[in-house]
């Protein structure tokens, strides 16, 4: 799997990659305080001139920092944030940043578990059977998650173990059948 979770309570004084959460309109007034005066004032003049019915879109602030803003839908389902999990690694799956700091109190919305369900599609989307690559690429990107509106213990461990039954399951299925075939299976 190529993405390592962690938990932190508080923001760190430097942080390049940051995945913010906002309404269905783009409204950035509560993500002021995560973003320096520049930045906010940039990502404002961006969101003027783009598509807004979007769910997600990533800013390039300079050659090192992007910011991510995740556009949270009224009365979503589990599966539709999940996919907008999924979402969100086809777009940071790639290019040389591999660590993003997604802050947890700009979760917007009355789903409980969120954020926990948008972790979930991410490392779904994550899966790659490379038992018989011989080019084997080993890229890890580090999701760190900051604030207060984690999930929790219990929500982590039973997404820990959906995801490690969905990749065993998977992992099955991707064998060739001269390998893995009906006897075997019994």
């Amino acid at each position: 799997m190529s993405i390592k979770l962690n938990y932190l309570k508080k923001m760190g004084s430097k942080t390049s990659n940051l995945v913010l959460f906002c309404d269905e309109k783009y409204s950035t007034s509560g993500l002021k305080k995560y973003l320096s005066n520049p930045e906010f004032t940039y990502i404002n003049d961006l969101l003027k001139t783009v598509d807004q019915k979007k769910n997600l879109f990533i800013f390039e602030v300079n050659s090192k920092k992007k910011i991510a803003l995740v556009s949270i839908k009224k009365n979503l389902k589990t599966s539709d944030i999940e996919n907008l999990g999924a979402e969100f690694y086809k777009k940071i799956n790639y290019g040389k940043n591999s660590e993003y700091f997604i802050i947890s109190d700009s979760v917007v919305g009355k789903n409980d578990n969120l954020l926990g369900y948008f972790l979930h599609g991410l490392k779904l989307k994550s899966y790659e059977f490379k038992k018989y690559k011989t080019k084997k690429e080993s890229r890890i990107i580090y999701i760190s998650v900051l604030g207060n509106k984690i999930p929790s213990s219990y929500n982590q461990s039973k997404f820990k173990a959906l995801e490690e039954g969905t990749f065993y399951a998977r992992d099955l299925v991707s064998e060739p059948g001269n390998i893995l075939h009906p006897d075997e299976y019994a």
